[in-house]
């Protein structure tokens, strides 16, 4: 007969670190910009919480990343309204302007590139969004050429506007 641990779950934290799992690992990634393993087992060292759980979290919650991104988040939206509108277009043209594929982030850690399932910019599909500023109504053209303006000005260079949804 397989025997079960009776677990109090009132009392289940690790003493003196109640609720800080989460902020620990927000100052690490909003200081590295990500979470690495190096800083999971900082962590671990520090807290005593089990490394298991340190991943559980990290990977639970969307916000966490475990890997470099760039300095700036392409995000290219698939929503209904934007698949329609040819999203898969303006993704391809973004994959190959910045020459990484989605989910990457371009060698010199300026970019990444991610898919969205919406960015609540339907009535300007198709859409992008790098950083806080949102392009509209695109076509694999404009969007490729935003892309290589954006490159440009993270070498000093100005940049192109972004239209106000």
């Amino acid at each position: 007969m397989i025997q079960h641990r009776k677990l109090d779950f009132r009392n289940l934290h690790y003493a003196g670190e109640e609720g800080m799992l989460i902020p620990a690992l927000q100052k690490v990634q909003e200081a590295e910009g990500y979470i690495s393993r190096e800083k999971i087992l900082e962590i671990h060292r520090k807290s005593g919480v089990p490394v298991p759980h340190i991943y559980g979290v990290a990977t639970f919650y969307a916000q966490f990343r475990l890997q470099p991104v760039g300095r700036h988040i392409i995000k290219v939206c698939h929503g209904t309204a934007c698949h329609v509108a040819a999203a898969k277009g303006i993704t391809e043209a973004v994959e190959g302007a910045l020459d990484i594929k989605t989910g990457e982030t371009t060698k010199d850690r300026l970019f990444t590139l991610e898919t969205v399932s919406c960015l609540g910019c339907c009535s300007l599909a198709p859409v992008v969004m790098i950083g806080t500023e949102t392009y509209g109504n695109l076509d694999p053209a404009t969007a490729r050429k935003i892309v290589r303006q954006k490159q440009k000005a993270a070498a000093g260079a100005p940049g192109p506007k972004a239209v106000k949804p």
